[in-house]
């Protein structure tokens, strides 16, 4: 298995990136803020978990996704698998 090196600045800035995509407004985006904030959905959160798969090789299963209630407990996942 290759080894990944991807700063947290790079993750949130793609995590971002894809909310911005389904609709978030960007000056909304920050750790804190929610799904429910941003008004992301379940689907918008199956499509981040695939990006995250394509781009990081970071698999995301439903439980996974549940757990995550904010943009900060995504990217802190997904860092928390690359390291």
């Amino acid at each position: 298995m290759s080894e990944m090196t991807v700063s947290r600045e790079a993750l949130e800035t793609r995590v971002t990136e894809a909310l911005v995509e389904f609709g978030a407004e960007a000056s909304a985006i920050n750790p804190d803020a929610t799904w429910d904030e941003l008004d992301v959905d379940s689907l918008d959160l199956v499509e981040l978990a695939q990006i995250i798969e394509d781009e990081y090789g970071v698999e995301l299963r439903e439980a996974d996704m549940e757990k995550m209630k904010t943009v900060g407990d995504a990217v802190e996942m997904v860092a928390a698998r690359l390291s």
